[in-house]
């Protein structure tokens, strides 16, 4: 048998497994139902689950007679304030995406999973859902009394006016969701009198069966086996990321305190178990971080708040770094390389978002060179070619275009001489020709730039460029 010392890497291994014993996940054999108690992260809970109050009421803001943000899927356009983008320009989206998950990746990094514990749709959706049942019925004891109950008129009236609140909720979240892809008036005025069209039906009753299903009745379940997110956060974290931590140094040993005691030969925590009983997922911070932590620090208010009545330092629970904790130099937050990293692709991608949002034009124009033949010489000696112009126009109303074209002089622009009538929205197409004397070509290809402009009905210019090319014979 080997009695050699451990090294300090087997040593953690063999702490990190002895730890992992004392995890506990609840399987769904058991409802969780948390203690729920005021605190300072309860109240920074609230206030962060506030920003969903724009999913709900964001719809409704209106900007220039229409719907501020408005995603018009079946005619390709989303509205964004003054901003109409389109297919074309969802290059825009690929560097939105990036910026959203590198900052969820940064955060992490930072201070754990504090997306999942103030911001998550399914963490703020179950604390609704189980804020309702509390004030149903009661606290955790008295709704785990209840559920084992037998079936009476209270009960069924009870369980009946929460799972229909429940629904309601669904519903309106549904309604929401769906409020973003059409007008919300127009909405209002048909989904009620059965004239909205089918998939609005069904997008609406799925979202109320999956926020119903997600935030009633799976609740925790969802973060343990459907997010994937939980899986992946514990590559994002390392030893100086800030997330809940129980101070196992000045807690240990755990021991309870008799009333009039005045000394004792433990550590500061009582083993009241408070930490537990206000934890949404059922976990016990004080076997260390774990995968049902949402660090949603509401252990910490509960912590603080029996520390405050035993007359001890509160921090026996907070936010520290596993560093921190074992007294090591703790690495000061830019000065670590990967947060530099993911600082400048986040500056890289915000900077072509608000770039292609502020260099939207308001129509774009692509030019199409006849390809076969290259170039016609007429009767006369002059040299034609054919452009297929092809009008985007960007904004929210019809546009009456004219079209002019620069190059060797003198230039004749053929087929031009009606406006082009773009549909707002659409690409609009236009065959021209432009012809050419012989003698005015300098060689086979020659510069040529073609100009759309036209007003809008507020009386602003709208207009665009785009350079093409002249083909001529060779000499």
């Amino acid at each position: 048998m080997n009695d050699r010392p451990l090294s300090r890497r087997d040593q953690a291994v063999e702490d990190l497994y002895a730890e992992a014993g004392h995890w506990e996940v609840n399987t769904g054999g058991e409802t969780i139902h948390a203690k729920r108690i005021p605190g300072r992260w309860r109240t920074i809970k609230w206030w962060s689950a506030t920003v969903w109050l724009i999913f709900f009421f964001g719809p409704y803001l209106r900007w220039e007679g229409r719907q501020a943000v408005l995603f018009d899927i079946p005619n390709r356009q989303y509205h964004i304030f003054g901003a109409t983008v389109l297919p074309q320009d969802f290059w825009m989206l690929s560097l939105l995406l990036l910026f959203f998950a590198i900052l969820l990746a940064v955060t992490t990094a930072l201070a754990g999973r504090v997306w999942c514990g103030f911001f998550c749709f399914q963490t703020v959706w179950t604390d609704v859902f189980t804020w309702i049942e509390e004030k149903l019925e009661g606290q955790p004891p008295a709704r785990r009394k209840l559920d084992k109950a037998p079936w009476t008129f209270r009960k069924l009236r009870i369980k009946l006016i929460k799972h229909f609140l429940w629904l309601l909720i669904g519903f309106a979240t549904g309604f929401a969701f769906v409020s973003w892809f059409v007008d919300a008036p127009t909405l209002w005025a048909t989904f009620f009198t059965g004239e909205a069209a089918i998939p609005v039906y069904v997008t609406v009753a799925l979202f109320t069966a999956g926020t119903y299903g997600l935030a009633g009745w799976l609740r925790e379940q969802t973060c343990f086996w459907l997010c994937p997110y939980a899986r992946i956060q514990g590559v994002m974290m390392d030893r100086t990321t800030l997330v809940p931590t129980y101070d196992f140094r000045r807690g240990e040993p755990r021991g309870r305190i008799k009333k009039g005691q005045k000394t004792q030969n433990t550590g500061d925590c009582i083993d009241c178990k408070q930490c537990v009983a206000v934890c949404p997922t059922g976990i016990d911070i004080r076997h260390g971080q774990q995968e049902g932590c949402i660090t949603c620090a509401l252990c910490i208010d509960a912590c603080d708040a029996v520390m405050e009545k035993i007359g001890r330092p509160k921090g026996l629970i907070r936010y520290a770094s596993l560093d921190e904790l074992e007294g090591k130099p703790v690495k000061p937050m830019l000065l670590r390389p990967r947060v530099w990293v993911y600082l400048l692709i986040l500056i890289a991608a915000l900077s072509g978002i608000v770039y292609g949002l502020t260099s939207l034009d308001p129509i774009q124009l692509k030019i199409l060179h006849e390809r076969a033949p290259l170039f016609v010489t007429l009767s006369d000696g002059s040299i034609q070619n054919k452009y297929t112009l092809k009008i985007l126009n960007k904004l929210n109303e019809d546009l009456s275009l004219r079209i002019s074209a620069s190059g060797p002089e003198p230039l004749e622009l053929i087929g031009a001489d009606q406006p082009v009538q773009a549909q707002h929205g659409f690409v609009s197409p236009a065959i021209v020709f432009v012809k050419v004397p012989r003698e005015a070509l300098h060689g086979e290809r020659t510069p040529i730039l073609f100009r759309v402009e036209g007003t809008r009905s507020d009386g602003q210019p709208v207009s665009t460029q785009r350079e093409s090319v002249f083909f001529g014979p060779r000499y």
